[in-house]
């Protein structure tokens, strides 16, 4: 029997929905550290996972490594000892070029002085350094090249020459699983070098000896000649004290050449002034700056201004007038005069300039004909000079040299010092257990790490609410948690979640754990779909997903539960046509569903059903699996069936499949009021979350929002602490906090929260 509908109230309208950005809004300044702390968090067990491994096999090789000791000869190394000592430089301080030292250190890495060391201490026959020589089996045949070549490289792999920076010092070490033979090995070595670098250094003082004792005839000849020669060329050119005559020609030729310039920048000044009255003899004066003639043109001035006034005011045959005439004529006569004589000068003063600059040229151009047929003289003379002074000291130097050889000759000269003898070490230089166990610790952990941030960014699945937010731009409804993830601090709120997480059945969540953080999330759900839609809260409502097992029946059937509990009548229609999630939780098989409503094998009141513990909860099955569940789920039959149950209960709650598998749950979106996207956490793709939204919105279907299911509380800081934060309030009895539980009205019907105080 379907009961009967009373109206519902209608709501205030809600506000547009609008995602805020935390970020932008400077509310979340750390928000990137916390989300590298969530990643390492959530992958900590795979970061764990690969250090282990990794100290682990480095632990193993470190433990199995046979242990290597290393011994080291210090050897001091002076300057490079020059090919015959004597004894001006015997105990001079040396200074040691960094090239030099360079080259003792390739020395000491050279093969010959390897091969050498190996030959003298039989090495090959030596099990601790040649493992072939103890070994029974021979193998194939190894000529002695081979062998020859294969210990070479195996004493330079073991063979370690480094120099101190800023010292002449040099470390010889080699290393070896026996400590003995390392220290001897180091210690021949470096006695081989000493002894190749004395014999080195003798054999180049004996031959520099022998080669200046034959050179010593030869230089004493060339003396000779370029002497004498130098004398004949003295007396062919009558040079006594050339060096006097050089100096006193080279002044006289500076002093010509600096009157010749002074008489050259004066010869310039008067041939400026020539040429300049030349070219304006009416500016003699000026140019001249001839006081007397400036003078005569002033006064010719003044007798040519009152000849003017005379003869405006008298006429021109005035006495007055007439004898200014004269006086005016005779003055510029003795102008002209004054002004040939400057003229006259003024050229006769450029003339003789001239002359002088002609008689210094011709001076001067003899002058460095004499000096310059005395540098003639100088150039051969200094050359013969030169040769006989540099054969004279080549001698001298090596008639010393050779003086001192019987001295040098008897001394052991060497420049290689050895401060510290090789001894067996006690403690082996590897493997170091516990080092190489903190770096492969390190390296793991830098390992681990690099593969969970590679984890993280190859995930593009949804995992928080503000995923969704950014991917679709619609509200979250409610989170879910996780059933695994659920914890509290108190040991009573941790039994009663716990019991909620193994009923086995997450979908009765609400019914049988009420107050369990699990009910309280779908308590939430319940808000906020109600307050979804204005000016009413919708009746009917498609809960669908993107994908299989993301919960929306668990969802459903908990939202449909928990609009009981406010006193709503409540259908549940399961219209998962292909795999009912009813027939799971209380076994239809067998029972009318919507199937056989929608093809007439059954009616709506035999297909109908209620459990004793929900009175306000009906069900409607999805009936027998029929081979077209979309054309059913089309039809208007379809959508005749639901305009009837509007009219019979408060709110209709539709599990459909999902979106992305089929079309079932797209063609039903647009017979409800709205759809609710369950999507779980770090399972459902954004990409497939962007696309069902798409579908849906392509269909015209009305989107209330989304739920974030199954979210790992802890994995997630913000909602983790919020359930942490509140839960003390799930494990209080409503007498603790002054409320009671509503009690049922008639027909087991709860008052509505939100329903008007005249209904």
């Amino acid at each position: 029997m379907t009961p009967t509908r009373h109206p519902l109230p209608e709501r205030p309208s809600q506000s547009s929905y609008t995602v805020v950005d935390l970020e932008r809004e400077g509310v979340d300044t750390y928000a990137y550290l916390r989300s590298y702390w969530k990643i390492l968090s959530k992958y900590r067990w795979t970061i764990f996972t690969v250090a282990f491994v990794t100290t682990t096999l480095v632990a193993i090789y470190s433990f199995k490594q046979k242990p290597i000791y290393r011994a080291t000869v210090e050897v001091e190394v002076d300057s490079e000892t020059p090919a015959m000592q004597f004894m001006d430089n015997m105990n001079q301080p040396s200074r040691t070029d960094p090239a030099f030292l360079q080259t003792q250190v390739d020395v000491l890495n050279s093969e010959d002085l390897a091969w050498q060391t190996i030959q003298e201490l039989k090495l090959d026959q030596d099990p601790a350094f040649n493992p072939r020589a103890s070994s029974s089996d021979a193998g194939p045949q190894e000529t002695a090249e081979d062998l020859q070549s294969r210990l070479i490289r195996a004493f330079k792999a073991a063979l370690h020459v480094d120099l101190v920076t800023g010292s002449r010092m040099i470390k010889v070490s080699f290393e070896s699983t026996s400590p003995q033979l390392a220290a001897r090995i180091a210690n021949h070595l470096v006695d081989n070098y000493t002894e190749y670098n004395f014999l080195t250094q003798y054999d180049a003082t004996r031959q520099a000896s022998g080669w200046m004792s034959g050179q010593l005839d030869e230089l004493k000849a060339k003396v000779e000649k370029s002497q004498q020669a130098l004398v004949n060329y003295e007396q062919q050119n009558s040079i006594v004290n050339i060096n006097g005559k050089e100096s006193v020609e080279e002044q006289r030729l500076s002093d010509l050449s600096q009157d010749l310039t002074v008489a050259q920048n004066d010869l310039a000044e008067k041939e400026s002034l020539y040429d300049l009255v030349k070219a304006n003899p009416q500016k003699v004066g000026l140019l001249a700056q001839d006081e007397l003639l400036q003078k005569l043109e002033e006064k010719y001035a003044d007798l040519q201004t009152a000849y003017v006034n005379d003869l405006a005011q008298y006429g021109p045959k005035f006495p007055r007038v007439i004898r200014s005439r004269d006086q005016v004529k005779a003055m510029q006569s003795l102008i002209e005069q004054e002004s040939d004589r400057i003229v006259e000068r003024i050229e006769h003063n450029y003339r003789a300039a001239l002359g002088q600059v002609k008689l210094l040229a011709n001076s001067v151009a003899d002058e460095k004909a004499d000096v310059e047929h005395l540098n003639q003289l100088m150039i051969q003379h200094n050359l013969l000079k030169h040769e006989f002074e540099t054969n004279e000291q080549i001698y001298n130097t090596l008639m010393m040299k050779v003086k001192d050889a019987t001295v040098s000759a008897g001394l052991r000269a060497n420049n290689i010092h050895i401060v510290d003898h090789a001894r067996a070490p006690s403690i082996p230089i590897r493997p170091r257990k516990n080092l190489n166990m903190a770096i492969g610790l390190l390296v793991g952990l830098i390992l681990g790490i690099t593969l969970a941030f590679v984890r993280e960014i190859m995930d593009t699945s949804v995992k928080t609410a503000e995923d969704i937010e950014r991917s679709i731009s619609r509200p979250v409804l409610g989170v879910i948690p996780s059933a695994g993830s659920l914890g509290s601090s108190s040991w009573f709120n941790r039994k009663r979640d716990r019991a909620a997480r193994n009923d086995s059945k997450v979908e009765w969540a609400v019914l049988k754990h009420p107050t369990s953080a699990l009910a309280e999330s779908y308590h939430t759900l319940r808000t906020a779909v109600l307050l979804s839609s204005a000016p009413s809260p919708p009746q009917a409502v498609l809960i669908t997903s993107t994908q299989p097992f993301e919960g929306k029946t668990s969802t459903a059937f908990n939202l449909a539960m928990g609009l009981t509990q406010i006193g709503r009548r409540v259908l549940f229609i399961d219209a998962d046509l292909r795999q009912p999630g009813l027939r799971r939780l209380l076994d239809t098989s067998g029972r009318v569903g919507l199937s056989s409503v929608l093809t007439g094998a059954g009616t709506l009141q035999e297909a109908l059903f209620q459990l004793p513990d929900l009175p306000n909860l009906w069900f409607l099955s999805a009936g027998p699996l029929p081979p077209n569940p979309a054309d059913l789920l089309a039809s208007k039959a379809m959508e005749g069936l639901l305009t009837t149950l509007r009219r019979d209960f408060d709110h209709l709650v539709l599990d459909t499949p999902p979106v992305m598998m089929v079309t079932d749950a797209t063609v039903l979106s647009t017979f409800v009021d709205g759809v609710i996207l369950v999507t779980e956490s770090q399972v459902t793709g954004r990409a497939s979350l962007v696309r069902t939204h798409q579908i849906l919105q392509n269909a015209g279907a009305k989107i209330l929002g989304c739920v974030l299911n199954k979210l790992d509380l802890k994995h997630d800081g913000y909602y983790g602490s919020t359930y942490r934060y509140y839960g003390h309030y799930y494990n209080q009895k409503p007498e603790d906090n002054g409320l009671t539980t509503p009690s049922p009205g008639p027909g087991g019907e709860r008052p509505d929260p939100f329903a008007s105080k005249d209904t």
